[in-house]
């Protein structure tokens, strides 16, 4: 019966496709601010294993599970009941119980964004396996834009297991067929490391990082390489205008980097909802 509602009611299945998106967006907090930290770790660590140095944070564990969350200000842990995403954050005024430390805005944001991306998916694909890996594919995304933003990288551990996982749901044409996804695994790395080269050879700088040509490789064998104009076009545009108006607007200097992960996460999220809508439309105006 279950399974029927879900099936036979669009408004449940958003309902509950929201709920679970609000609760892995609270999951997504924590792997945003602490993946890149466990990053950081271990390659220290295996700096100091090559110099053979001793190894600072061997005995400290740092990972997803511990330490327990806590408050950053005062270190007092983090009660269940104060943990429920949205709820206790409205509930305590955006306030540490303890200290009454202001709590940032972005945790309940991301926590609602998830949930509206993911209700967005369920609207789009109803109840199906589709529906399933695309929010999957959702979720890591938003983990990726937002360690971008904050780092100014892009994680392997998230890009390459995803890349492999789109090639796997190409044999079943889920999203795209094998050879299409293939092509567009490949194309989509290739397409920004030729950008690469041939900048870093015009100016001798590196003009973007390895992340965003597995990001887009990832994007590519999900999608197939169709999309993959549409993807760099749409990536392209928004990131020059958003780069332009913060170096008028004198937020950023105009040697700046400017993490570029988020455009591409964003484009690739657009065309796995409306790709077949967007590329027709980029075609009309092609052929105008």
């Amino acid at each position: 019966m279950l399974l029927e509602t879900l099936q036979n009611s669009p408004a449940i299945l958003i309902s509950i496709v929201f709920v679970i998106g609000v609760l892995i967006g609270s999951f997504l907090n924590l792997v945003i601010y602490r993946l890149p930290i466990m990053m950081q770790r271990q390659w220290r660590q295996e700096c100091q294993s090559f110099l053979e140095l001793p190894l600072t944070d061997a005995d400290q564990r740092f990972n997803l599970a511990l330490p327990a969350s806590h408050c950053p200000h005062c270190k007092k842990p983090i009660k269940a009941y104060d943990n429920i995403p949205l709820i206790s954050f409205c509930l305590l005024a955006g306030k540490c119980r303890h200290c009454q430390s202001a709590i940032s805005m972005r945790y309940p944001l991301i926590e609602l964004f998830t949930g509206l991306c993911s209700a967005l998916i369920a609207w789009r694909f109803g109840f199906s396996v589709a529906m399933w890996f695309a929010l999957l594919l959702t979720w890591c995304l938003i983990a990726q834009s937002f360690i971008d933003i904050d780092h100014k990288l892009l994680a392997d551990s998230i890009s390459l297991p995803m890349l492999w996982l789109g090639l796997l749901l190409s044999v079943f044409s889920i999203y795209t067929n094998s050879h299409d996804s293939i092509i567009g695994a490949i194309g989509g790395y290739l397409s920004l490391w030729g950008v690469y080269q041939l900048f870093k050879l015009a100016t001798g700088k590196d003009g973007m990082g390895y992340g965003d040509f597995k990001l887009l490789a990832m994007l590519g064998a999900w999608l197939g390489w169709q999309y993959l104009p549409l993807i760099i076009l749409l990536s392209s545009v928004v990131g020059a205008v958003i780069a332009v108006s913060m170096v008028v607007s004198k937020k950023c200097e105009l040697n700046q980097a400017i993490p570029f992960g988020p455009y591409l996460a964003a484009a690739g999220w657009l065309a796995l909802i409306w790709g077949a809508e967007l590329n027709q439309l980029y075609l009309n105006l092609i052929a105008i």
